[in-house]
């Protein structure tokens, strides 16, 4: 379901680009905007808050940019660098507007991103890895009212199969979303593997949600930028963080083309 400030971003954003629908939706997380390098041929870029309803998100690792991005075979990706977190305090409408606006625009598939720490003790930072499935610890829903939804395959089986065939090696495990903007003390983290949880970050979760309420199929990948302190890791910084995103940037690029190529055959209409 989309809102009315989305159906008006959505009109501005094709007015802006020249392209009446995109295909599918790409969320960069933290140090992933380098990886849209060769998707395809860039349309049109152009800063989000130029667009009704977004907000600069400040943070770095971000580009705050909406790129339109035509792809070998026509399909169109419009890849939105401008995220906005729950800890930023501007409530869950700003965090799913994205997710909302590409709705609007066509997107039949999004792909999440982001940066994550590891719970998993067998995955090193630096390690690529498919959501399966999450555990949404953030309080919060991007859902009103009795707006009932069934989350049983939030993360679809059907295009985490297509991802894996055209980037295979990828291990899968269940995302833990929390607010932020604090990193977990070791307890939390020991808490959180104990509950089921692979990785940890601070997005992701509630834009999952909002984009399989506008009927979207979600992928989610998820770079482990370190590892939790119970699974061997130390003390961290976001710094830190985005020189491991871009020491892995080459395979982050690869799986990002291998895996959008993929999934376009599938979102085509």
């Amino acid at each position: 379901m989309t809102d009315a400030l989305a159906q008006q971003a959505a009109a501005e954003l094709a007015a802006a680009t020249g392209v009446d629908r995109h295909d599918i939706a790409l969320v960069l997380g933290s140090g992933w905007a380098p990886a849209i390098e060769g998707l395809g041929t860039i349309i049109a870029s152009l800063p989000a808050e130029k667009i009704a309803g977004f907000v600069s998100s400040g943070i770095p690792g971000h580009s705050g940019a909406l790129t339109s991005i035509r792809l070998d075979n026509g399909s169109h990706v419009l890849a939105l660098g401008s995220r906005t977190h729950l800890y930023q305090g501007l409530g869950v409408a700003p965090v799913v507007h994205p997710i909302r606006v590409a709705a609007a625009a066509g997107a039949s598939v999004v792909v999440l991103t982001n940066a994550a720490g590891g719970l998993n003790p067998d995955w090193r930072a630096g390690t690529l890895v498919q959501i399966a499935d999450q555990i949404n610890m953030t309080g919060h829903s991007p859902l009103t009212g009795a707006e009932f939804l069934d989350l049983t395959d939030l993360y679809s089986a059907e295009l985490r199969r297509i991802v894996r065939a055209a980037a295979p090696g990828m291990p899968e495990g269940v995302y833990v979303g929390t607010t932020g903007p604090e990193y977990e003390t070791p307890a939390e983290s020991v808490m959180k593997r104990l509950l089921g949880g692979d990785m940890v970050g601070m997005s992701t979760a509630v834009e999952a949600i909002a984009a399989r309420a506008a009927g979207m199929g979600v992928v989610g990948l998820s770079l482990i930028a370190n590892q939790a302190a119970h699974a061997g890791g130390s003390s961290v910084t976001h710094a830190e963080v985005l020189a491991t995103m871009a020491a892995t940037m080459p395979r982050m690029t690869q799986v990002l083309q291998r895996s959008v190529a993929a999934l376009s055959q599938h979102a085509q209409p």
